[in-house]
């Protein structure tokens, strides 16, 4: 049935997702996923094409009807099994990949259009958009037809005109994905600080995982229409839960190992993967058990790998591998090793190579910057 928003005060803004199903072309797109944005918070749904970001969003924005769950922003339930709230009375407002702006309206109109449909007064609509538009750096262009602005500016303007109106929540569907990489970056802040300044709730949707690690408070992976993981992006960059999510969440190198024997904070594994099935210590976190003879994966980050001379003197979690490949990539380089049946990438400076000593090395890693994911994910999916 349909259902209106009341009045609420501007400091129960939020956005509950709880248990939420939905179907797409009579298959199911979002099966029980469950998220909650606190007042202020921008948080990122994150996976590959096909995960059921974008149809989470358009239900959160009543574009989309639920088949199961709830949905509730602030103290009002929007979608739930008798209520389907109409989008124009969510208070919820979406900036589009395509930035959707009037062609026809210059940068001023396009900012006052949502403020012109709820009958302010114009002396109220010109200040609300005069502020907005120096908030997004567009105050000189405010004349200016809305087609003879790049990309960039166009999407800032999207941008402003979805917070002239207040929302409650906002909702970004891949907003940068058209940009080139620079503008991308630069852009990304830019939301970034116009969303801190605004202290808008904010659901922000992307592909790609620097959008997500840079600006999101909170990340929800999302895979095949379920979470994979949510958390903190420093969490989930260094304690995935899968395969799938450490892969996503960018490049990692996978070795398989067997526990050798559990205690004291501390996890002891056989690399059965590399040279040697060398011995590694890492830190034990919350989270999965971890039993004496169970198989895993270890997860290296490229960045996490140090690199030696062979013939150095090396600590623990050290072990030999050859030098296959070296890709130079400006700031850095990136270097491909062989060890056992297991090609690992790691990271280094641009001048390393002027460093080495024929092609073979050491490489190690910290037990801090080491972790595991079970071998037997069943999420072990690679879509990226």
């Amino acid at each position: 049935m349909g259902a209106t928003l009341s009045n609420g005060s501007s400091d129960a803004v939020g956005l509950e997702v709880k248990s939420l199903f939905a179907n797409y072309d009579a298959s199911a797109a979002i099966q029980d996923v469950s998220f909650s944005i606190r007042p202020t918070e921008l948080v990122t749904l994150l996976g590959p094409s096909g995960c059921g970001k974008s149809t989470t969003l358009r239900c959160v924005a009543g574009l989309h009807r639920i088949a199961g769950g709830t949905i509730t922003i602030g103290d009002d339930l929007v979608a739930g099994p008798r209520t389907h709230v109409r989008p124009e009375h969510r208070r919820v407002n979406m900036v589009f990949q395509s930035y959707a702006i009037w062609p026809h309206m210059s940068v001023f109109e396009n900012v006052a259009y949502g403020l012109k449909s709820m009958k302010l007064a114009n002396r109220e609509i010109n200040s609300v958009v005069t502020a907005m538009l120096r908030l997004v750096g567009l105050e000189e262009l405010a004349e200016r037809p809305a087609t003879g602005l790049s990309g960039g500016q166009q999407q800032r303007v999207a941008l402003a005109r979805a917070i002239a109106t207040r929302p409650r929540v906002l909702l970004l569907d891949e907003p940068l994905s058209n940009l080139d990489s620079v503008l991308r970056a630069r852009m990304r802040s830019e939301i970034q600080r116009i969303q801190r300044e605004t202290g808008t709730t904010t659901l922000y949707v992307t592909h790609d995982c620097g959008e997500a690690l840079s600006m999101s408070d909170q990340i929800v992976v999302l895979n095949q229409g379920r979470i994979a993981q949510i958390g903190q992006p420093e969490d989930l960059y260094d304690r995935p839960a899968s395969r799938f999510v450490a892969r996503f969440l960018g490049f990692a190198n996978f070795v398989s190992a067997k526990v050798s024997a559990v205690g004291g904070g501390q996890i002891n594994v056989i690399a059965t993967g590399l040279d040697g099935s060398p011995h590694f210590q890492l830190n034990q976190v919350d989270g999965a058990p971890v039993r004496d003879g169970q198989s895993l994966d270890l997860v290296m980050r490229p960045e996490s790998l140090e690199i030696n001379r062979r013939g150095t003197e090396v600590g623990a979690n050290s072990f030999a591998a050859t030098l296959v490949k070296c890709d130079f990539l400006g700031s850095r380089s990136e270097l491909t090793f062989r060890s056992g049946n297991v090609l690992l990438r790691c990271d280094a400076d641009r001048d390393f190579l002027n460093r080495m000593d024929g092609d073979e090395a050491f490489l190690s890693i910290v037990p801090h910057r080491l972790t595991w994911v079970p071998q037997d994910a069943t999420d072990d999916t690679d879509q990226s």
